[in-house]
């Protein structure tokens, strides 16, 4: 199929630099973003070396150091869209330029490899992570060219992906070759979409195309470098997803962030060639994850070992890996899939991924992060725990991934919200701000009124630069049980699409759109295959999954009872946490005056007694005294 076939996209995802956050969640979040996490994301790239990795002096540089730094770079793209900030630019401007002297004749940027062994240069891709490296830096030159206009970094990296097509493919002389680490696929569009070079995209579908197939490439390349394939730690290429050619993949398997970029890169690719048999594979891989492996928080990849998946419906507590980059890549599919078709539930899970498990990856003041995201922690188990998975949050990583991941979606939250298609402007998620969509040509400005996600009720003043008709199509979430809508000071009853009101008419400067959306506290239970969870819940209200800390029950958090019938009441407590709407109501826990100490176990029932339970967002734990924390409560329904 040729790749000027169709383009599948049902919808455009309105460009991060049409979006205008003004609320007081996510516009605090990409403040202290700008102020605090990037700053410090630059110093600890200093001061471990992977700045001055680009001069090339130092002999050693880590094989995926680039890619922290290109996401640091993207990071700082996307805040520059939002604030100009020149003390950043100056700080990417410099970088730029180490990177431009470093760049060999042949296009090829890679630190490792050029300051190390130049000679071994693609002789891993299984292991070493090139290609991986190359698509972040692709990414953060995308992303930096669109918010300044600046094209240095931009024309380095097209420079690199004429390099890379020309080692890669099945042309006389070419490595048959693809990524250990998937990512450079996603990259290869967007670098497309900046460049129109239809060879950037031939080469992202090659990727994906090749991805798979027998005899298999990583046997020979290992074979090549003297080692033994069948000695491979990991055993089997389901860890990264190459044990089968992607169209005949129906589960998803192996290390969770690399499954989750293989899936954007194969959902790009789709869209933009026009291949319905990627999409196929990926609803099949899709319902996979989202019906038996996803976490309540949207954390995926229950297992450290592999840092990623194991098998149906194993998602263990207090040993969830759930890794803060896995839950980021779950954003970035679900966007795709959602603009394939404006299916709702694929913007359900990108708000659920992004209120709990992307969010809980960064301290409340940016300086703290989470690589893994357990839903229980026992402070104990801190004792001989990796850095990756202490249950506090540390300043940096050895492997570094997750900080300047996080960095980055904080800073381009913005281009979820809003999709657009010639006759239709679609809002996926709710915040106080402002949208400018272009659907066939003629401008729309959509401006959100809301304190979503502590309320339900959103007003939205419709501005088109003409009056004319089109659809604006509102998401009703799958966690609202009922929804009001008024246009113009009238209820309306819509027609419900794929999980949206599609609100068709002739729009006109300044009507308004009132949505309320339900959002009473809700008990939610796991399915029964889910072990781990019988018998308890987990409470939800709207988007926003909550947690119980010691901090406000006390310790033993496990003793706890909330039953079923004991009403639970929503506080907005605005001093608390940065503003958070907590919930509060009675439950029951044994008394501990009935047991002696001398002895571990005893015949029961012990008497138990009423305490009152506070519960918190689950993002914000971990932000005041350290301690015990638990998502799911045994109940006694």
């Amino acid at each position: 199929m040729s790749t000027a076939t169709k383009n599948l996209f049902a919808l455009s995802p309105t460009p991060f630099t049409h979006v205008k956050l003004e609320d007081r969640f996510w516009k605090v979040r990409q403040e202290v973003n700008r102020q605090v996490t990037l700053p410090i994301q630059y110093a600890q790239c200093k001061t471990t070396g992977r700045l001055d990795a680009w001069t090339l002096k130092k002999a050693h540089p880590h094989i995926f150091w680039d890619s922290d730094v290109a996401k640091w770079i993207e990071a700082v793209a996307y805040s520059l869209a939002a604030t100009r900030d020149a003390r950043l630019e100056r700080k990417v401007d410099a970088v730029i330029g180490l990177m431009a002297k470093a760049q060999a004749p042949d296009g090829y940027l890679n630190t490792h490899y050029l300051s190390t062994d130049p000679a071994k240069r693609w002789t891993n891709l299984r292991d070493n992570h090139e290609l991986y490296c190359a698509g972040h830096l692709m990414e953060g030159a995308v992303a930096y060219y669109q918010a300044t206009g600046k094209r240095t970094f931009l024309d380095i990296m097209a420079r690199y992906a004429d390099h890379i097509d020309a080692t890669f493919g099945r042309k006389p002389g070419q490595k048959r070759g693809y990524c250990g680490h998937e990512e450079i696929e996603l990259a290869l569009v967007k670098l497309h979409g900046a460049t129109g070079n239809p060879r950037h995209l031939q080469l992202a579908r090659y990727f994906v195309d090749e991805r798979g197939r027998q005899p298999h490439y990583f046997d020979a390349e290992a074979k090549a470098r003297g080692d033994d394939p069948r000695k491979w730690h990991f055993k089997g290429y389901d860890y990264c997803q190459a044990h089968l050619p992607v169209r005949d993949q129906t589960e998803v398997t192996g290390h969770a962030v690399r499954a989750m970029y293989l899936y954007t890169g194969m959902a790009d690719v789709a869209g933009a060639t026009g291949d319905p048999t990627l999409i196929r594979a990926l609803e099949k891989i899709w319902t996979s994850v989202h019906v038996k492996r996803l976490y309540i928080t949207g954390g995926i990849g229950p297992s450290a070992s592999n840092e990623g998946f194991t098998f149906e419906y194993d998602l263990p507590n207090e040993t969830a890996y759930a890794e803060t980059c896995a839950a980021i890549g779950l954003v970035f599919w679900n966007q795709r899939m959602l603009n394939l078709n404006g299916d709702s539930r694929y913007a359900d899970e990108i708000e659920r991924a992004l209120y709990n498990g992307v969010l809980s990856g960064v301290s409340l003041d940016g300086s703290r992060f989470f690589y893994a995201n357990p839903l229980a922690t026992w402070p104990q188990m801190d004792r001989n725990a990796h850095e990756y998975t202490m249950a506090t949050r540390q300043a940096w990583f050895g492997c570094a991934c997750c900080p300047p991941n996080i960095a980055r979606l904080i800073a381009s939250v913005g281009q979820y919200f809003y999709s657009q298609s010639p006759n239709a402007a679609y809002i996926h998620l709710y915040a106080q701000g402002s949208a400018s969509l272009s659907l066939g040509g003629r401008q729309v400005s959509l401006t959100q009124t809301t304190a979503f996600p502590w309320s339900g009720n959103i007003r939205i003043a419709v501005h088109p630069e003409k009056p004319f008709a089109f659809t604006l199509a509102l998401r009703i979430p799958g966690w609202c049980r009922s929804a009001i809508i008024k246009v113009n000071g009238r209820i309306i009853r819509p027609r419900i699409v794929r999980g949206y009101a599609a609100l068709k008419r002739i729009w006109n400067r300044g009507d308004r759109v009132e949505l309320v959306l339900a959002m009473p506290v809700e008990r939610i239970e796991a399915h029964p295959s889910v072990r781990m969870d019988c018998g308890s819940v987990a409470l939800q209200r709207g988007p926003i999954v909550y947690c119980l800390e010691a901090v406000d029950n006390g310790s033993h958090l496990c003793d706890l009872i909330l039953p079923a019938s004991s009403p639970i009441t929503a506080r907005f407590e605005p001093s608390l946490l940065g503003g958070v709407t907590t919930l509060s109501g009675k439950a029951t826990r044994r008394d501990p005056a009935g047991w002696t100490g001398r002895h571990l176990y005893q015949s029961g029932p012990t008497r138990r007694k009423t305490v009152a339970f506070k519960a918190v967002p689950y993002y914000a734990w971990d932000n005041r005294t350290p301690g015990e924390m638990q998502i799911w409560t045994r109940s006694n329904a």
